[in-house]
């Protein structure tokens, strides 16, 4: 389903964080034909939060747009992005702009009404584990598509198998739930999505969607096996989104 059409099916935006840029475009083809709702791209500039090389680049954006119909979603990962950077990404096809809460700063309300009025794309805000749920209030707002809470991530420890490196602590399930009863307290459950990015799998993903979580961002687990990348044309990828549909459905 399109991004901002919320659903009582909580959808898939399948991350390309564990993707194998060898196969890129043949595994972003089979995640969409196994039936993911959307596609979710980090896209940093090398300074941000002193990940020293950037990540999820121009190029890279432009391959995932040309290599599916599904709606492709680019969250700046950035110090300060600006307009020019928007300007870039609209050309190249994505369909939805997720802005960082922390180092958008200032200039937050004037980039998300010229990514929504200017370039007639969605937008959403986001921001890491420890910036609390009252900061989001007054994005609750037409303009907003989706609000997206990140659990943090310690990459100083080795991710065995298939394992995420980020950790949900039980604080993280608490702000999805009072994120989810702000929207419901505005009566905007049918307009804004609400994500909860890392971390998520087939184990815990029942208990988010309890508290009120539209859609999840999962990379790990449709990506990333015991042995390493998952490989298009085997049957692992497809595999990984049914088995994460299912448990979704509480099957």
């Amino acid at each position: 389903m399109p991004i901002g059409q919320v659903t009582q099916q909580c959808k898939i935006a399948a991350g390309l964080f564990w993707a194998d840029y060898a196969v890129l475009g043949a595994q972003v083809q089979e995640l969409e034909a196994a039936g993911v709702d959307w596609l979710h791209i980090e896209v940093r500039d090398g300074k941000y939060m002193d990940f020293a090389m950037p990540r999820g680049g121009y190029d890279i954006i432009e391959a995932v747009c040309k290599s599916t119909s599904l709606e492709v979603e680019a969250q700046l990962q950035m110090m300060r992005p600006g307009f020019n950077v928007f300007d870039q990404l609209a050309d190249l096809g994505v369909s939805l702009i997720s802005l960082p809460l922390e180092t958008t700063n200032e200039m937050i309300f004037q980039n998300i009404t010229y990514i929504k009025e200017k370039l007639g794309l969605k937008v959403g805000v986001w921001a890491w584990q420890g910036l609390p749920a009252v900061a989001f209030e007054q994005f609750i707002h037409p303009h907003i598509d989706i609000i997206e809470y990140e659990s943090r991530a310690p990459f100083w420890k080795a991710t065995t198998g298939g394992g995420s490196p980020h950790t949900i602590d039980p604080n993280v399930l608490r702000t999805i739930h009072q994120l989810h009863d702000m929207i419901a307290a505005a009566d905007m459950t049918d307009r804004i999505e609400l994500m909860e990015d890392g971390g998520l799998n087939a184990g815990n993903v029942g208990e988010f969607i309890a508290a009120g979580m539209t859609v999840g961002e999962f990379s790990s687990p449709l990506l990333k096996g015991p042995n390493g990348k998952l490989q298009p044309g085997t049957g692992e990828i497809t595999a990984a989104v049914n088995k994460l549909r299912a448990a979704m459905r509480g099957k």
